[in-house]
């Protein structure tokens, strides 16, 4: 047993380091989603709703502008032969400043914009200062894509849960003496800059300059012009909801809504995070499709997450109502069942998620792309289609048929690689299928409240 439990603290092998990684981001996760719920049931309390769901229009547009211009610097610095050469990520490290940069300049050009489709003139102030996040951003060490690339994510995790804690706090300190959405908007800001400072002073290896190696941009290019497209694409299935919803609804139901989202989505932003970070690694340095062992090993790796993600989604999908009347006061109430439905259609996604990244590990970055493409538009239909015709749970319903319809390309994709699993997917969309019919059931009335949700 001390042998076991030294090997996985200390032992550097792949499955050993990939758990350990696994772990940590795990906890890291766990503590962050702590921090937003104190915060959260703080803010609510020292705020109004209607300054959650502004809050929620400035931060879908910074995360669309964002996606619409991501290049796949982090992707390709994991994926890549050249991942550890110092030209190579000096010139990833420079064409992350040049992009945010352009982000900050194409988000003071859209504040208006945004402001006429939202409905909320105050749109023009908040967006310019909000978006300097993304220009401080930008100048992030690549020592924290080297750490993910390698699976070392101890410290990386301990500087990421010192960001949170100082995002809070600020967040915590400015609304209690503003009592203004600037409380939210300065605090992301200030964490943005913690991060990047964090990041610069305690990561290990030598500090990125400014460089251009025509090689190594045409290599980045080459390989991020398909995640540019593809994260145009995850855009849309990402935050589909806010936009079509966050034009339907009054701003203060929209502010609901969002409270009842932060309840639903951590299992699946768990997992995101978890893929993002450890399987690339994986499918890199084990490919499923070079031996047996290597696809069984991934299996027993996919099996496990699967189950973690069905498991945790459906506390908020039993209790989310419960939950809600116990933490928040009479204001909030309506978000107990938006909290049971959200939960309910992220289990097509859930299923699928350990697949996403088998193709970036190979390096193709175009059939991701086709993937992220087709659900994209599946969600999008799904979504205005279903609003149309039943409103607000029509819009959920829209968004978890989407991601089902889309999951033979998932299949698609990952047998390229030879990483796909029927097994997998049949045992889990039998386990979570009964699993959501029963939640719907048991929460059946307050699912048919939030039918009588009318357009702001």
């Amino acid at each position: 047993m001390i042998g076991a439990i030294r090997s996985f603290y200390q032992g550097q092998g792949l499955m050993q380091r990939a758990m350990r990684s696994a772990g940590l981001n795990l906890f890291g996760f766990g503590f962050s989603q702590f921090l937003r719920l104190a915060s959260n049931l703080i803010l609510t309390r020292l705020l109004f709703p209607e300054a959650f769901g502004v809050m929620a229009m400035v931060s879908v547009f910074l995360m669309g502008l964002a996606m619409f211009s991501d290049v796949g610097v982090g992707p390709a610095i994991m994926q890549s032969k050249r991942g550890d050469d110092r030209d190579f990520l000096n010139t990833a490290w420079t064409i992350q400043i040049i992009r945010g940069v352009s982000l900050w300049l194409v988000a003071c050009a859209l504040t208006w914009p945004m402001a006429i489709y939202f409905g909320e003139p105050d749109l023009i102030y908040y967006l310019p200062v909000a978006a300097l996040t993304q220009l401080v951003l930008g100048f992030t060490p690549t020592r924290h894509e080297t750490a993910n690339r390698h699976l070392r994510a101890g410290r990386v995790t301990v500087l990421d849960m010192a960001t949170q804690v100082i995002g809070v706090l600020v967040a915590i300190g400015l609304a209690w003496a503003m009592q203004s959405v600037w409380a939210l908007v300065i605090s992301g800001v200030i964490s943005a800059i913690a991060q990047v400072l964090l990041y610069d002073l305690f990561l290990p290896g030598e500090r990125n300059r400014l460089r251009w190696e025509s090689a190594a941009a045409q290599e980045l290019i080459h390989f991020g012009k398909w995640v540019f497209l593809s994260t145009i694409a995850g855009f849309a299935i990402g935050q589909a909801d806010k936009v079509v919803i966050g034009g339907w609804l009054s701003t203060h139901d929209f502010g609901i809504y969002n409270i009842g989202f932060f309840w639903a989505s951590f299992p699946f932003l768990m997992g995101s995070v978890v893929v993002r970070k450890v399987m690339i690694p994986i499918y890199r340095e084990s490919p499923p499709g070079e031996s047996r062992e290597n696809f069984l090993r991934l299996r027993r790796m996919r099996m496990l997450a699967t189950a973690g993600m069905i498991g945790m989604v459906m506390v908020p999908a039993f209790l989310g109502h419960w939950l809600i009347g116990v933490l928040y006061d009479p204001r909030y109430i309506a978000a107990g069942g938006m909290v049971v439905l959200i939960s309910v259609v992220q289990i097509p996604a859930i299923i699928g998620v350990t697949y996403d990244q088998a193709a970036l590990a190979a390096g193709d970055s175009k059939r991701f792309f086709v993937l992220a493409a087709t659900r994209a538009v599946f969600v999008i239909v799904g979504m205005v289609a279903g609003i149309t015709l039943f409103g607000l749970p029509g819009a959920l319903a829209g968004q978890g048929l989407a991601m089902l319809a889309a999951h033979p390309v998932v299949g698609w994709l990952a047998s390229r690689s030879r990483a796909w699993d029927p097994l997998h997917d049949v045992i889990y969309y039998v386990i979570g299928g009964g699993l959501g019919a029963l939640a719907l059931w048991w929460n059946w009335p307050l699912i048919e409240t939030l039918a009588a949700l009318q357009p702001g």
